[in-house]
């Protein structure tokens, strides 16, 4: 092929590993990512990939892994703000009495916009390019993900009591409407129902819920059989486990993206392969919070799509998607007694795709392949404490540390460049952050 008859393209990635998800179970030696306009174009050799394009910026990663941006399932990310306020308590002891009232002192739109900022940097330098986000002011969410070009699936919170955001049933709808009317046909951010969880959204908020994800078709993305305390009273109020209270109410279904599932029976675990539902496993949220253990293994076995979540900073206590999923895939072996479970590149793809997937974004993320967008983490696995490198995947699941992400794109615009956040103001959120720090601390003593 002729200079002439290059074809152009954006940017050229060269990385001496390309671990592509889809197909399952493939690394690539030597290979390159050919982006335009966003957009993946090819996936090919990299001296193929220099005789067939004319890139406009290269960047060569020689010792580096490159994989599809991380994606945080689900994420509580303005609580970034209260890391480590209320450690070492069970989770009702954690959340009515430490984490709501602390909430009720200072949640507002600037709470929500820091928090979410601080967020985006600490996920960005950890290799996280989208989160399922599930919080108050979802407007004001929506706006910080946009303005820092991350991806994310925005929540419209739905419970059964006034907060700052809404004041009535009525209202948390009607403000609902207007989040998801104004973001709709965004090309980064997406909505979704988020009812907090059974045990603090009514049966006929759930129908309405449950009306509107039908007709917009949205997903709903909730809490479900966190602990067996939730369970049991379930079981006290409604006679029925929640699994089986939402499947009265019409809402076990492909829409469902269902968080921690600690509390399964055989048959409900069935019940979710069959209607579709997606899990997202939280496992180091639940560990602290001694929540209960999600079957994972068991869950894969039956079909059902697994996402990995790290849940909100002040019951984990950070955003660190490579330690979620090392978590994840070691848990899953001791929970289901099987060493050879959840293997790493079954953690790996519910890190990328099954997130993507749970979020209804596979068909734009999730997977590096030609036509998806170019959400892009090269990992340097020339450390010391990745080598040698005798398998690209094993050493990214049970070796590899978030510290390791050299570069991020999403939409094939760079965001981390070298270790170096691109287009933010790091000193200028760190000083939001101890601001914060302050307010609370003064609301603490």
């Amino acid at each position: 092929m002729t200079e002439a008859a290059r074809e152009a393209c954006d940017l050229l990635i060269e990385a001496g590993h390309v671990v592509p998800v889809e197909p399952h179970g493939v690394v690539l030696e030597n290979h390159a990512v050919a982006v335009s306009q966003g957009r993946i174009v090819a996936v090919l050799p990299a001296a193929e990939a220099h005789a067939r394009f004319d890139a406009a910026e290269i960047v060569s990663r020689p010792e580096a892994a490159l994989i599809p941006g991380l994606i945080n399932s689900h994420a509580h990310n303005p609580m970034t703000l209260l890391r480590g306020v209320a450690d070492d308590l069970p989770l009702k002891v954690w959340l009515q009495e430490h984490i709501w009232p602390i909430e009720g002192a200072v949640i507002g739109p600037e709470f929500v916009a820091d928090g979410v900022a601080l967020a985006i940097a600490e996920m960005l330098r950890g290799g996280t390019t989208c989160c399922n986000e599930n919080y108050f002011f979802p407007d004001v969410q929506a706006a910080t993900y946009k303005r820092y070009g991350f991806r994310a699936r925005v929540g419209l919170p739905v419970i059964d009591f006034p907060t700052a955001w809404a004041k009535s049933d009525d209202e948390y709808f009607a403000r609902a409407g207007e989040v998801h009317d104004q973001w709709r046909d965004d090309s980064l951010i997406a909505t979704a129902f988020a009812p907090h969880a059974p045990y603090t959204v009514s049966d006929a908020n759930f129908e309405h819920i449950r009306m509107l994800a039908d007709q917009l078709d949205l997903p709903v993305h909730l809490h479900l059989h966190e602990t067996a305390q939730e369970v049991a009273q379930s079981q006290q109020k409604h006679g029925q486990r929640p699994i089986g209270r939402l499947d009265r109410l019409g809402l076990i279904n492909d829409r469902l993206i269902a968080v921690h599932m600690t509390q399964l029976t055989e048959a409900e675990i069935h019940l979710c392969a069959e209607r579709g539902v997606s899990v997202v496993h939280c496992p180091e949220s639940n560990l602290k919070l001694a929540s209960g253990f999600c079957p994972a293994c068991a869950l894969q076995k039956a079909g059902v799509n697994l996402a990995i979540g790290t849940d909100g900073v002040a019951s984990n206590n950070d955003l660190d998607m490579f330690g979620e999923t090392r978590t994840a895939a070691i848990l899953a072996k001791a929970v289901a007694d099987d060493a050879a479970g959840f293997d790493a590149f079954s953690a790996l793809r519910a890190a990328t795709l099954g997130g993507a997937k749970a979020m209804g974004f596979d068909h734009l993320v999730g997977s590096i392949e030609p036509g998806k967008q170019a959400d892009l983490v090269c990992v340097d696995l020339s450390a010391l404490e990745t080598q040698p490198l005798h398998h690209v995947v094993s050493q990214l699941i049970y070796a590899t540390g978030r510290h390791q992400v050299s570069d991020v794109w999403i939409a094939g615009k760079p965001k981390l460049a070298r270790r170096e956040l691109v287009d933010m103001d790091m000193a200028g959120i760190l000083a939001n952050a101890k601001q914060w720090q302050a307010r609370i601390a003064a609301i603490l003593r």
